[in-house]
């Protein structure tokens, strides 16, 4: 029997026939159960009739008991007694409801709504009545009043239950129906007033533009014209320019252009961006540069931009009155556009200086400062007002802190404006004030400057006296006094002055007095002198550029047996050509027994850096005019950089470059590296010997 028996194996291959969820789905729906169906029931009689209204009265009433705010079920109470033909309980059913909440909008309406339908209009007319004086908020009520006397036909009705409800000052949709009416009955009149109430209660611009077109379409042209002139007067008395918004001014500007004003719509369109701020007139520009586009020609594309321009430049120094960048832009701008109004620069000048900076330090002043002196430069150059441009540089004065900071540009220039009106003696004063209170190195420098071109140099001199007395460290207040003295040709003067001068006991840069007391005296003649000088900086330095530039020096001097100037160091074949400066074999030998001795200064004082230097520059002077001897045997001297190590105070080493110098006497680093040269070479030469 098991023999028999064979095993099955399952098929797991795909169905031929696939059958989806859909129709899983559908055949479900298809055999479904509809359940117990209930009889239709049929009322045969009165009683039976009496019996079911009983039944279902009994039944909303239990409902209504149990939950009494439920609103549906009291208008579903309602219209069960309609539908039995029993209005007054119907009516009794609405009436409860709203003892309930009287407040309930849509039970109001469902209430209305009934009356309408069963044609109990009084009835519908008492319970509006009574919606609108309890809930007078809610414009649903309203409307539904409006359009029922306007379907009965009793447009004196409606109107008298528009005038109640306009008492209330309803929301904007309420004074179109309004005016809606109005119109559809031709009563343009009555619509003009309605409009002119609307527009005091709600003065946004779209309403004053409805009013607008509604002329349009039923006024005349001046109708429309006062009706923009009223909205821009009334917006102004309320609000003032911020709340001028720029549609009514596009619309009534595209209004005068379709009239043929072009000069009116232009003049509206200039009134607009004056006063608007850019982020609220974007269309206004654009709307005034497609009218001069179409009307207008080049000049008044110009104005356009530049009202743009200065709407821009006004909204940033409002916004940022201490934007003295953006002040100057605005006065370029209106020096440029409005140079006949001088009034308006002037104000917008007075506007930018007012503008005191509130932190009293000078570089929060620098560019507020600078306002004043364009505001005088103006004044001067373009209006010629010369007692106004006296009167901004004192008020520029009076306001600057002296006590803390000054500006020497502002003495200065308030000075040489005085010398072109004549009035020296007033810039003598001013610059004394100047240095009074403020004392700066450049108002001194200014004062002496004048007095130069004056040719007062007695003054010159009590002036550089002063100054020296309060900078002494400043190198450049003595080489001028001195350079003074020397185009004067007081020589001896000039040497007391660099005398005073390298004797200080501290200055800044105090080479700068060394050099030009040396070039002094060189072009003097006075050699021995600057030699003296050279010998006395470089034991006070021992500086490698004071010893290079010692013996460049000692090149220039002419030998002993020179009388003249075409045998001290100097030949002069031609007029027209450039001197050239010949060097004598003594010079050569003086500069280069200076070079030997800075070698050996700087040899015992062990500065290698100092010595590459020297030796650098003392090769080339070999090689300018020396011999193939002497440039040998300085180029022997030259060092070698060699990697060395050395112990830090931790204990660890570090790796540095040093100079090696093969003219040191035991030196042994020197001679290996010496050795190993010559090694080199042999090996060199061997090896081209072999080949």
């Amino acid at each position: 029997m098991n023999s028999e028996r064979t095993a099955r194996v399952k098929n797991k291959a795909v169905a031929p026939l696939q059958i989806t969820a859909e129709q899983i789905l559908l055949e479900a729906f298809e055999r479904r159960d509809d359940g117990l169906k209930v009889p239709e029931q049929r009322i045969t009689d009165s009683e039976e009739l009496k019996e079911y209204q009983g039944r279902k009265r009994k039944e909303y009433e239990e409902a209504l008991r149990r939950n009494r705010l439920n609103f549906g079920q009291w208008m579903r109470y309602a219209q069960w007694e309609i539908d039995q033909r029993e209005m007054e309980r119907a009516r009794s059913v609405f009436e409860r409801a709203l003892d309930v909440d009287s407040t309930n909008v849509p039970l109001w309406i469902r209430y209305i709504q009934c009356e309408l339908k069963e044609r109990n209009i009084n009835h519908a007319r008492n319970l509006l009545d009574r919606a609108v004086t309890i809930l007078p908020r809610v414009d649903k009520l309203w409307f539904n009043y409006v359009s029922v006397e306007e379907m009965l036909s009793n447009i004196p009705g409606c109107r008298q239950v528009f005038e109640r409800w306009m008492a209330w000052r309803p929301n904007p949709p309420a004074w179109n129906a309004y005016i809606n009416l109005e119109k559809r009955y031709g009563e343009y009149d009555r619509a003009r007033d309605i409009f002119e109430r609307f527009t005091a209660a709600y003065p946004q611009s779209e309403n004053w533009i409805k009013w607008a077109r509604f002329e349009e379409e039923v006024g005349t042209a001046e109708n429309v014209r006062d009706v923009y002139t009223l909205a821009v007067d009334t917006i102004l008395a309320i609000g003032g320019e911020e709340f001028l918004d720029e549609k009514i001014l596009a619309n009534w500007a595209k209004w005068e252009a379709r009239q043929k004003e072009w000069e009116r719509a232009r003049a509206i369109y200039k009134f607009g961006l004056e006063r608007l701020s850019k982020s609220k007139s974007e269309n206004l520009y654009n709307s005034y540069t497609a009218f001069e586009k179409q009307y207008g020609d080049k000049d008044g594309i110009d104005d356009v931009i530049l009202s743009k321009r200065r709407i821009k430049y006004e909204d940033q120094v409002t916004s940022d009155p201490f934007d003295y960048d953006a002040w100057f832009s605005y006065l370029t701008l209106m020096e440029e556009t409005s140079s006949d109004d001088v009034d308006s620069v002037r104000d917008v000048y007075e506007r930018a200086i007012a503008n005191v900076p509130q932190i009293e330090e000078k570089r929060y002043w620098r560019r507020y400062i600078f306002l004043w002196i364009r505001y005088a430069v103006y004044e001067e150059l373009t209006n010629n007002d010369v007692e106004r441009t006296r009167e901004i540089y004192n008020q520029c004065i009076k306001t600057i802190p002296h006590k803390k900071f000054s500006f020497d540009k502002i003495w200065l220039l308030y000075a040489k404006f005085e010398i072109r009106q004549g009035n020296l003696q007033r810039a003598r004063k001013i610059l004394g004030q100047g240095l009074g209170l403020s004392g700066k190195p450049k108002i001194y420098k200014g004062y002496i400057e004048l007095e130069k071109e004056l040719k007062e140099f007695d003054r010159c001199r009590k002036l550089y006296e002063k100054f020296l007395e309060n900078y002494p460290d400043l190198p450049l207040g003595w080489i001028e006094y001195a350079t003074l003295e020397q185009q004067l040709g007081d020589d001896d003067r000039a040497r007391a002055i660099y005398e005073l001068a390298i004797e200080q006991p501290e200055m800044e840069m105090p080479e700068l007095v060394w050099k030009r007391y040396i070039e002094f005296e060189t072009e003097v003649g006075e050699y021995d002198r600057a030699r003296k000088l050279f010998e006395t900086l470089v034991e006070k330095t021992n500086h490698v550029k004071v010893w290079c530039s010692y013996a460049t020096f000692e090149l220039s001097v002419p030998g002993e047996d020179s009388d003249d100037e075409d045998h001290a160091g100097y030949n002069e074949d031609d007029e027209d050509e450039e001197r050239e400066i010949v060097v004598t074999e003594e010079a050569k030998e003086r500069a280069r027994k200076i070079f030997q001795r800075a070698w050996n200064r700087f040899k015992q004082t062990d500065q290698k850096e100092d010595r590459v230097v020297l030796n650098n520059t003392w090769i080339e002077f070999e090689k300018t005019y020396g011999t193939p001897e002497t440039l040998s045997t300085v180029e022997k001297q030259a060092p070698s950089m060699v990697k060395k190590r050395r112990r830090l105070p931790d204990g660890s080493f570090e790796e540095y470059f040093d100079y090696v110098f093969p003219t040191d006497e035991d030196n042994s680093m020197a001679k290996l590296l010496e050795a190993a040269r010559k090694f080199k070479e042999r090996q060199a030469a061997a090896a081209s010997s072999s080949v």
